[in-house]
């Protein structure tokens, strides 16, 4: 597995850090989210700075999505330097050891040294304009250029059957001490961790695989302590506040804790997103983990955590769920927490169902006691008050404030109007 590199420097220069951030081949891709959100759907303006849900996801933009068809079965992406299959096999999901195996014989386009992508290459393709629950799903990834389906309904699979392996195995044991396997479904926008050997109807779980070359430097990062409060990557070119916000709250006062930090004198701090809060999950490290070494948070030990098992809130907007808009996106660095019936008596136990440095989401208001029994198939946990880490970028022209996107999603039209949540069902 892939170890971060920490550099440890007394001092170092603003001017400095900036040229190393240049040379970066860590580029993280815009998430694609170009509308913004309230706590219960989409607002029909634009939050202004200082107002409520202002510093969302989409009132900023990265590096937008940019792929080639080299139009012999890969795609390129010409942010990260990584090489994709187009259309990998869709109708066979292979096994963990198969997927493996299968990357060592893969020849497409004449090239030997295909992989099983890391989790952070894989989740590099997730595009958070998706939504499962329209009338016309609309998966998590660009389908203009790499092949897609959902899970085939006929042969007994659910719609939201579409997760992808990565090489990334879980360090710790989830469920009922099954090792495990990271992947991300592209049907409903998650990171969860999967079963490695077993399934829902016995034997090894089995899930697609889309393989990947090129650029081995993708997700390594390159810590420097700044000794002033502030952790810089010289991989991504973000600079981090080393410690969180203290105390879990709601997604709007994460937003507003962020957007109103000053630190170290940079005042242009805000609320990461799902992508750029994902750059900073070590996936080498987790609270169970089976190595005492490993155990702890699923973060560098360079960062600071309030509480082990903490999870924190992105700016992204996840649109999953009856009432589009109202939850967002957090990554559990502590141990990602279902409620799961136990096989003797029925009742349900606490379990670590997912792994810590799965991704999921929150509604992002309301009362967690509403959500006593979890949600979701795996029973997820629901806190609703999470933590947040404010992020900069090292060379601020790398980001640009925009005007959000106010027309009405292409898809919600169809729905029912959006509604403040009720008590929700458990």
């Amino acid at each position: 597995m892939r170890r971060s590199v920490l550099i440890v420097l007394g001092a170092v220069a603003g001017v400095g850090l900036a040229a190393q951030a240049q040379k970066r081949r860590y580029v993280i891709v815009d998430t694609g989210q170009k509308r913004c959100f309230s706590d219960t759907g989409q607002l029909r303006t634009v939050p202004r700075p200082g107002r409520p849900f202002f510093g969302q996801d989409a009132c900023y933009q990265t590096a937008q999505p940019a792929y080639r068809d080299n139009r012999d079965g890969t795609v390129s992406d010409l942010n990260t330097g990584l090489i994709w299959q187009k259309r990998p096999d869709l109708k066979h999901k292979p096994t963990f050891a198969q997927a493996q195996a299968a990357a060592k014989t893969l020849g497409l386009a004449g090239h030997d040294d295909w992989r099983v992508p890391t989790i952070k290459e894989l989740y590099s393709l997730i595009d958070f304009t998706g939504c499962v629950h329209a009338r016309n799903p609309v998966p998590y990834i660009n389908t203009k250029v790499f092949a897609f389906a959902f899970g085939d309904e006929s042969r007994g699979e659910r719609i939201i059957d579409a997760q992808y392996w990565s090489s990334t195995q879980y360090v710790g044991l989830t469920m009922h001490g099954n090792a495990t396997v990271f992947g991300v479904n592209f049907a409903d926008g998650r990171i969860k961790g999967y079963p490695r050997d077993r399934s829902r109807g016995g034997g090894p779980g089995r899930r697609c695989v889309r393989y990947v070359r090129g650029n081995p430097a993708y997700g390594r990062n390159q810590f420097v302590d700044n000794t002033d409060g502030t952790i810089s990557d010289l991989a991504t070119g973000l600079m981090w506040a080393r410690a969180d916000s203290g105390k879990p709250m709601h997604w709007a006062g994460a937003l507003a804790y962020c957007e109103g930090l000053e630190l170290a004198g940079h005042d242009d701090w805000r609320l990461p997103d799902a992508k750029e809060l994902h750059s900073i999950v070590d996936y080498t490290r987790a609270p169970d983990a089976r190595t005492p070494a490993a155990r702890g948070p699923a973060i560098n030990p360079v960062f600071a955590m309030t509480a082990p098992e903490s999870w924190f809130w992105s700016s992204t907007t996840h649109l999953d769920g009856p009432r589009l808009g109202d939850r967002a996106v957090y990554f559990a660095f502590g141990q990602a927490w279902g409620f799961m019936p136990d096989r003797r008596s029925g009742r349900k136990r606490k379990l670590n169902v997912h792994g810590a440095g799965a991704q999921r989401s929150d509604p992002k208001s309301g009362d967690p006691d509403d959500w006593a029994g979890g949600h979701g198939p795996q029973g997820d946990q629901i806190r609703i008050l999470n933590y947040a880490r404010a992020v900069r970028n090292i060379q601020p022209a790398d980001v640009k404030r925009v005007r959000p996107d106010t027309s009405p999603l292409p898809y919600q039209s169809r729905r029912r109007p959006l509604r403040p949540p009720g008590r929700p069902p458990l």
